[in-house]
C-alpha cells in the first residue's frame, strides 16, 4: 500500500486502459492529481474493439459522461451480441439481454426449455440480431433505443475520444520514456530519458502486455489459463467496407485450431482468427484465414499472447490495469469491460479509505479481480468444451481435456436440471455473465441434460406464436445505418 495517503497518481500507458482508468479516477476524485505518462515504446494491440454493455454503463451511468462527444468523436456501430458459428446448430445468439432467466406469462416453464426444442431466438433482441437489425421501429419511424446493447469501436478513435475526456476532465498528459525505479514500498518513480524523475503516491501500471510495473518491476507471479484456454496466438486484418451490411453483432465462427472474429464499423471490417499454436504454425493459420478472407487488404499480423493473471493487481503502491494485469482471448469482448471494473473499483477503494487503503482493502480488491477474472476464464472454458462443430484435432483435445475450473458445478447442475434460471445461484454476484450467460452457451451448443421437457401443443403453438411475433417486429426494425442516420439527425435537431 502507498506510504502516504494517496494525492498524485501516475498512469503508465496512454491506451484505452490508461486514459479508462485516468477519467475515471479523475471524474470520481476530482482532488486528484492524475498524470498519464505515454511510451513510445508501449504498443496497442488493437484487437479490444468490441464491448460489453458493462461499457455504456460505465461511462454514461456510472460516470454520467455525456454520450454526444462519445458518438461524434468514437464513432461507434452499436452490438447487441454475439452471433455464433459454433456447437451442433447452424448458428445461435447470445444477446445482452436477459432472455433465458425470463418466464413468460402464458407458459409454465422458463424460456430455455422452449427455445432448447428448436433453436428458435428466445427473444426481441436475438430476433433483431437474425434480422441484422439494431432497434424496433416506433410508430414515428425513429429507433425505439432499448439497453440491451453495447458498441464496435476503432479503437484509434476510441483512444482519441478518451484523451480528449481525461483532458478535458484535468488529467494531465505527458509523452516519455521511462524506467521504474524501485524501492521498499514498490517503485519510487519513474525515470526519464532526459533524466527527470516523475513521482507518485500510487502508479497504476497500464503498459499492456509489458506489464512494466507489476510484472517486470515487482516481480508479481503469473498464474497461466492454459488448461481452460489453449489459443496463444492471433491473425488480424480486415478490409474497407464495400457494399456489406453493418451487422449488429460480433460473429464468432469456428475455424480448425480456434475460431474466427468478425468486428463491424461504418467503413471496415475488422477479421482475426485466434488459434493454438501446438495444434497449427502461423503459416498454416494465415493460410486458412485468408482462404476464408480472400478479401482482406491490409497486411496481416500475427499477434502472441498468454492467457492467464497476475496473483495480485494490487501490490505495494503499485495497481495494473487491463493487460498489464491480466489477459484472455477477445472471444467474449471482455477487455475493455474489466478495465472498467478495475477502475471503478479502485476509485472506490480510494474513495472509502479517504486515499489511505489499508492491507485488508487491498487485500479485498485483489481477491475481487482475482475472482473476476477467473470467471472470464470460467465462462470461455464452457464455449470450448462443449462445441461439436468440427472433428479437428485441436477441437477434440479441447472437448476431451479443456478444465472447466469454478464453471464445473455450473455445468453439472445444467447436466441434471436442464435451463434453469435457478443456475444463477450458483454463481458469484460479481460475475457479469450471469445465468443468463451461461445458458446461451449451454442451450446455444446444445449440451445435453436429463430433464428434458415435452411441451404441450398448445404450449408449442404459443411459444411459436411468440416467435414469430418477435422476427415479424424485427423485420420492420432499423439496420444499424439507419440507426445511425436516426440518431444523427436527431442530434442535428438539438
Amino acid at each position: 500500500m502507498p506510504a502516504v495517503p494517496v494525492q498524485r497518481i501516475v498512469v503508465l500507458g496512454g491506451g484505452s486502459a490508461g486514459f479508462i482508468v485516468a477519467l475515471t479516477l479523475k471524474r470520481r476524485l476530482p482532488h486528484l492529481e492524475v498524470t498519464v505518462v505515454r511510451s513510445p515504446d508501449i504498443g496497442v494491440i488493437g484487437v479490444g474493439e468490441g464491448t460489453t454493455a458493462a461499457f455504456p454503463r460505465h461511462f454514461f451511468e456510472t460516470l454520467k459522461l455525456k454520450p454526444r462527444q462519445f458518438y461524434l468523436e468514437a464513432q461507434p456501430t452499436w452490438k447487441l451480441g454475439l452471433k455464433f458459428l459454433w456447437g451442433a446448430r447452424s448458428e445461435f445468439y447470445y444477446t445482452f439481454a436477459t432472455d433465458y432467466e425470463q418466464r413468460l406469462p402464458e407458459l409454465p416453464r422458463p424460456t430455455g426449455f422452449y427455445a432448447h426444442q428448436d433453436g428458435s431466438c428466445p427473444g426481441s433482441v436475438s430476433a433483431l440480431m437474425a434480422n441484422d437489425k439494431a432497434f424496433l421501429r416506433r410508430p414515428d419511424g425513429q429507433p425505439q433505443l432499448h439497453k440491451f446493447f453495447a458498441y464496435h469501436i476503432e479503437n484509434k478513435k476510441l483512444v482519441r475520444w478518451l484523451e480528449a475526456v481525461s483532458a478535458a476532465l484535468g488529467v494531465s498528459i505527458r509523452d516519455a520514456t521511462v524506467h521504474p525505479e524501485g524501492d521498499a514500498h514498490g517503485i519510487s518513480a519513474l525515470a526519464t530519458e532526459a533524466g527527470e524523475r516523475i513521482t507518485a503516491d500510487l502508479y497504476v501500471d497500464a503498459s499492456g502486455f509489458r506489464s512494466e510495473l507489476l510484472g517486470r518491476a515487482l516481480g508479481e507471479p503469473f498464474i497461466s489459463y492454459t488448461d481452460a484456454l489453449f489459443c496463444d496466438r492471433a491473425v488480424i486484418g480486415g478490409w474497407a467496407r464495400t457494399t456489406e451490411p453493418v451487422r449488429p453483432y460480433t460473429l464468432a465462427e469456428t475455424m480448425d485450431a480456434g475460431w474466427c472474429w468478425q468486428i463491424e464499423h461504418e467503413q471496415w471490417l475488422n477479421r482475426g482468427y485466434v488459434y493454438a499454436s501446438a495444434f497449427l504454425s502461423d503459416e498454416a493459420a494465415l493460410s486458412e484465414f485468408l482462404k476464408k478472407n480472400p478479401q482482406v487488404t491490409n497486411e496481416p499480423r500475427v499477434v502472441k499472447f498468454r492467457s492467464g493473471r497476475f496473483a495480485r493487481n494490487w501490490v505495494g503502491n503499485v495497481v495494473a490495469v487491463g493487460n498489464a494485469a491480466g489477459f484472455v482471448e477477445p472471444l467474449e469482448a471482455t477487455s475493455l469491460q474489466v478495465i472498467c471494473v478495475e477502475s471503478i473499483t479502485l476509485a472506490d477503494a480510494l474513495s472509502e479509505s479517504a486515499g489511505a487503503p489499508t492491507p485488508t482493502l487491498c487485500g479485498l480488491y485483489n481477491s475481487f479481480h482475482g475472482r473476476v477474472w477467473d470467471d472470464i476464464r470460467d465462462f470461455l472454458a464452457v464455449h470450448y468444451r462443449f462445441n461439436t462443430r468440427l472433428d479437428t484435432p485441436f477441437w477434440r483435445a479441447c472437448r476431451a481435456d479443456t478444465q472447466l475450473h469454478g464453471a464445473e458445478a455450473i455445468v453439472a447442475f445444467y447436466r441434471e436440471n436442464g435451463p434453469s434460471p435457478l443456475l444463477g445461484q450458483l454463481l458469484h454476484p460479481s460475475n457479469s455473465f450471469a445465468a443468463h450467460g451461461y445458458l446461451s452457451l449451454l442451450v446455444g451448443q446444445g449440451v445435453p441434460h436429463a430433464s428434458p421437457y415435452r411441451p404441450t401443443a398448445h404450449e408449442l403453438e404459443v411459444w411459436q406464436t411468440r416467435c414469430r411475433t418477435w422476427a415479424m417486429e424485427a423485420r420492420k426494425g432499423l439496420d444499424v445505418n439507419q440507426s445511425l442516420a436516426a440518431v444523427a439527425a436527431m442530434d442535428r435537431a438539438g
